[in-house]
Formats: structure tokens, sequence, C-alpha cells
């Protein structure tokens, strides 16, 4: 009588289990959806706001892991657009607002979202309108891809 019982008990139990299982992972694919569509919209949003084109703005979207390709390609277009040009070297070293513009190409070489392409055509550009920075722009990106750890 109590071997019937145990038996009973267990299997009990594992239907129990077996509909909590389907329960518990039943919802969370719906809500799943829900959510990557309504976060979908709040970046289809964003794109169509206006961009600020002061570099402390631009480097925040450039530094935000979540920008897409496409917000890095155009903050990036905006930065050589508005910010392309460095001060000349003082002397051998590089002037010190140079600094910004490393951590530029050290970001997007770190950047999740980020694409050969898109490094490139900055790499170019950047030193297409900076030709005395160019060792220094190359030693830039050389150290953020290094740091990849790819």
């Amino acid at each position: 009588m109590e071997v019937t019982l145990l038996i009973k008990s267990i299997m009990g139990l594992v239907v129990v289990l077996g509909l909590l299982i389907i329960l518990l992972f039943s919802p969370f694919k719906k809500k799943k959806k829900k959510f990557v569509t309504k976060k979908k919209k709040v970046v289809n949003s964003h794109k169509n706001s206006e961009i600020k084109t002061d570099l402390p703005s631009l480097l925040k979207i450039i530094k935000n892991k979540k920008s897409s390709a496409d917000e890095l390609k155009t903050t990036l277009d905006l930065v050589l657009k508005y910010h392309g040009v460095v001060h000349k070297k003082l002397g051998l070293r590089a002037h010190p607002d140079f600094d910004v513009y490393m951590d530029i190409l050290f970001t997007i070489c770190r950047h999740p979202n980020t694409n050969k392409n898109l490094i490139v055509k900055f790499d170019s550009a950047l030193e297409k309108l900076n030709p005395e920075y160019k060792k220094e722009i190359n030693d830039a990106i050389t150290k953020g891809l290094n740091s990849r750890g790819i």
C-alpha cells in the first residue's frame, strides 16, 4: 500500500512539474517579441530626431554600446564635417585636442556594432584632413584593433 501511494505521489508531482515548466516558458516568448518590437520603435524614433553637432554629444553617441552601425556612420560623418580639422602640431608633439580624436578612433575600433568600412572610411578621411597626424592616427587605430582581443 505504501509503495503504490509513493508511486502515485511521484507521478502527480511530475505532472505538476511539467505543467509549471510549460507555463514558465510559454508567456516569456510572447513578452520577448513585444519587448523587441517596442525597442525597435524607440530606436527608429531616435533616428528621426536631430543629432546635436557639438563634439561632446557626438562622442556620447559613439561611446554608447547600443548605437547601431547607421548611427555610428552618421555620427562619424558629422564629426568629420564639423570637427574634422585638428589644430596644428606643437613642434613634434600632437596638440592636446588630438586626444579626443584618439579616443574616437579607439572607441570605434572597440565598438560592438562597427565594421571595417566605418573604420577605414573614418581613418582615411581624417588622414586627408590632417596629413601631419598620419602616424598618430595609425597608432590609435592599431591600439584600438589590438585591444579587441579577437
